[in-house]
């Protein structure tokens, strides 16, 4: 009987671990630091074991480029429509968080190392992590029902 508890109890601990780790997938709303206001839908998703996140959505003003590309972009990115654009690349789950990857400004065309993971508060809350050495910057992302 002891190994019966025993067992389920591993196994429940992992199915959380697993759920836990896998929450990132999805989509996400993007918010603008300095106005609050919705800025885009992130796609999180994974490929060959690694996560990954495109934009899906933008909300643009009449005053804004409807269908901007990434001219700042370097590399495979640059002039790609932003709409579509692969913003978060190569992330690994640790356990805990999603890291060793990047994560792309589309508007300086910066990449910056990155940290993911789910607000332990909130499980429709994503904190975004861009950094260089130890300057950072945490961006606060909500799920999408």
């Amino acid at each position: 009987m002891k190994t019966f508890f025993a067992a389920l109890a591993f196994a429940l601990i992992s199915t959380t671990s697993f759920s836990q780790n896998d929450a990132i997938f999805g989509k996400w709303k993007t918010v603008d630091d300095n106005t609050g206001k919705v800025r885009s839908i992130v796609e999180i998703y994974e490929k060959d074991g690694k996560a990954y996140g495109r934009i899906v959505k933008l909300f643009r003003t009449p005053e804004q480029i409807q269908d901007p590309v990434c001219e700042n972009c370097e590399g495979d990115r640059k002039g790609e429509k932003v709409l579509g654009l692969e913003i978060m690349r190569g992330m690994e789950d640790d356990g805990d968080e999603w890291d060793d990857g990047t994560i792309l400004d589309p508007e300086s065309g910066k990449v910056y190392d990155c940290i993911i993971w789910i607000d332990e508060d909130n499980p429709n809350t994503l904190n975004v992590r861009g950094y260089i050495a130890f300057f950072y910057r945490t961006q606060y992302w909500k799920r999408v029902e």
